[in-house]
C-alpha cells in the first residue's frame, strides 16, 4: 500500500503517526543490528569447522568472544566488513550475488534432507518434548514457546524484503507475492530440516559452543558406528561441501540485514528524525555509504565481542515487538483509511491481526527477563534521541508553532521508566537475589534518571501553556 523504502517504519509513519513510527523504526534498527551480529558469530563458527576439516586450526582466542572463552571473534568482524563493502558498491551487484546464494542454500537444504532422512534414529524423538526442569522456559511447553521466540528472528528476512520496496519494479504486485510465497516455502523447509537434524543427532548434542554450527554436528552423525561406538560419517565430503555452502548462504543473510538496517535509517533521516548523515547518498555508488560504514563498525564490534545467545534473543524480541505493532496498524488503518487503494488486502480482519498480536506477545513473555531489560533500555535511549533531536528537526510539523504529541511522548518515557524497574526486578527474581545485580542496578538508574527527565519536560510544557 506504501511502496517506498523503510519497511514497517514507513508504513507506521503513514498510518499511525510519527511517534509510533519512531518507536518501530528504532526497534527495527535493533533487530537488524543484532540479527547481523548473531549470524556473523555463527558464520565464524562454521568457518572454524570448515578449516578444521582441511587441517587448519584457528586459535580459539581469536574466534570467540570473552564470554565464550576467547578474546575476540575476528572472523565474525571480517565477514561484516566484507558484506558492508558489497552493499556500499550497490544493490544491483549484491542482488545478483544474493540470487546465486539463495539457489545454493536451497540446494544444501534439499541435499541434507534427502541424504539425512535414512539416518534418522526415532529414539532421538523420545520424548518428543522433554519434561520441564521446574524452571520456566527450560523444556516442556514453556521451553517450546521460548525456543519458538528465540528462533523467531529467522522470519526477519520477510520483513527485510519490504525495506527495499522502493528498489522493486512493481512493488504493489511483487512484494506480497514474494513475501507470502517465500514465507510458505521457507516454513515448510524449516520444519522438515529441523525434523531431520534432531532425528539424526540427539538434541543434547547441539548444546554449548558446538550448537552455534548445528548442521555440522548433524552431518557428523550421518554414518555408522564401529565396535567402539565411534561414528564414521558415510559422506565425509558432504560435511565440507555443505558447511562451505552454509558459509556462502550466511553471507547473504548478513548482507540483507545490513541492507534493511541502512534503509530504515535512510527513511528516518529523510523525515528529519535523524541527522542528514544517514540519508547522504554516495555520488559514485548511489548508496548510503556513510551509513553503511557506521553500521559496519558497530555490527562488526558487536560480532567480535558479544555472545551468540544474547544477540539471538535480542533479535527475536525486537522482531516480535515490531510485528505486534504492525498487526495493530492493520486494525487501525482498516478503519482510519478505508478509501485508500489496496493492491493486496489482509484477509479475515480483525481475526488475523488479533491472532498476530496475541501470538507475538505470548512468545515475548516467554523470553528471558534480561532480554526484556535490554529492549526497554534500548527503547528509552531511542526516545531520548527523538525527544532531543527528532522532535526539533522533524519535517512533518516543522512549520507548526506548537508541536503536537509531546504529552504522549513524555508519558511514554515515564511508562518505559516504570517498565525498566519491573523488568529489572523480574530478572533478579528469576536468577536469584544472591546473584550478580549489575542489570538490576542499570535498570534502576535508567528508570529514575529518565523518569526525572520526562517529568521535567512535562513541567516545562505545562509552564509554557500557562
Amino acid at each position: 500500500m506504501i511502496p517506498v523504502a523503510g519497511s514497517a517504519y514507513t508504513y507506521s509513519y503513514a498510518t499511525m503517526g510519527e511517534l509510533i513510527a519512531w518507536i518501530i523504526g528504532w526497534d527495527l534498527v535493533l533487530e537488524y543490528t543484532v540479527a547481523a551480529t548473531t549470524v556473523s558469530i555463527s558464520w565464524s563458527r562454521y568457518l572454524v569447522v570448515f578449516l578444521e576439516g582441511v587441517g587448519i586450526n584457528l586459535p580459539h582466542a581469536l574466534t570467540a568472544c570473552p564470554w565464550d572463552g576467547g578474546v575476540v571473534n575476528i572472523p565474525a568482524f571480517l565477514i561484516v566488513v566484507l558484506m558492508s563493502i558489497f552493499l556500499i558498491r550497490g544493490t544491483e551487484g549484491s542482488s545478483i550475488f544474493n540470487g546465486f546464494i539463495v539457489f545454493l542454500k536451497v540446494a544444501v537444504i534439499l541435499t541434507f534432507v534427502v541424504l539425512g532422512w535414512k539416518y534418522i534414529n526415532t529414539e532421538n524423538y523420545t520424548p518428543y518434548i522433554p519434561a520441564n526442569t521446574g524452571t520456566l522456559g527450560e523444556f516442556g511447553w514453556s521451553g517450546v514457546l521460548r525456543g519458538a521466540a528465540i528462533v523467531f528472528f529467522a522470519f526477519l528476512g520477510f520483513d527485510a524484503v519490504s525495506t527495499a520496496a522502493q528498489e522493486t519494479k512493481n512493488p504493489k504486485r511483487d512484494m506480497p507475492i514474494g513475501i507470502l510465497m517465500s514465507l510458505f516455502i521457507c516454513t515448510i523447509l524449516y520444519m522438515v530440516f529441523a525434523h531431520v537434524m534432531t532425528g539424526v543427532a540427539h538434541y543434547t548434542d547441539f548444546a554449548g559452543q558446538q550448537g552455534i554450527a548445528p548442521v555440522a554436528v548433524a552431518i557428523d552423525h550421518m554414518g555408522h558406528a564401529d565396535a567402539a561406538g565411534i561414528i564414521h560419517p558415510d559422506y565425509p565430503w558432504l560435511n565440507r561441501a555443505i558447511v562451505l555452502a552454509i558459509l556462502f548462504g550466511y553471507c547473504s543473510v548478513i548482507m540483507v540485514t545490513l541492507l534493511g538496517q541502512s534503509r530504515v535509517f535512510l527513511s528516518m533521516s529523510r523525515d528529519g528524525l535523524l541527522p542528514p548523515f544517514f540519508s547522504h547518498i554516495n555520488e559514485k555508488f548511489r548508496t548510503p555509504a556513510r551509513s553503511n560504514l557506521l553500521f559496519m563498525v558497530v555490527v562488526g564490534l558487536l560480532a567480535a565481542f558479544v555472545p551468540a545467545r544474547v544477540a539471538g534473543e535480542m533479535t527475536s524480541i525486537g522482531t516480535l515487538f515490531a510485528f505486534t505493532l504492525v498487526c495493530a496498524a492493520v486494525l487501525i488503518v482498516r478503519k482510519s483509511m478505508p478509501e485508500v487503494h489496496r493492491a493486496f488486502k489482509t484477509p479475515f480482519v480483525p481475526v488475523v491481526p488479533i491472532l498476530g498480536i496475541l501470538t507475538c506477545l505470548c512468545m515475548m513473555l516467554f523470553l528471558p527477563a534480561d532480554t526484556w531489560i535490554r529492549l526497554v533500555l534500548w527503547m528509552l535511549i531511542g526516545l531520548d534521541v527523538y525527544a532531543c533531536y527528532g522532535v526539533k528537526h522533524s519535517k512533518l510539523e516543522q512549520h507548526i508553532p506548537r508541536r503536537r504529541g509531546l504529552t504522549i511522548l513524555n508519558m511514554t518515557g515515564i511508562a518505559l521508566s516504570v517498565l525498566s524497574v519491573i523488568t529489572g526486578l523480574w530478572h533478579q527474581q528469576t536468577v536469584g537475589w544472591d546473584e550478580d545485580k549489575t542489570l538490576l542496578i542499570i535498570s534502576f538508574v535508567f528508570a529514575f534518571t529518565h523518569c526525572a527527565f520526562y517529568m521535567i519536560r512535562i513541567w516545562k510544557q505545562t509552564s509554557q501553556k500557562k
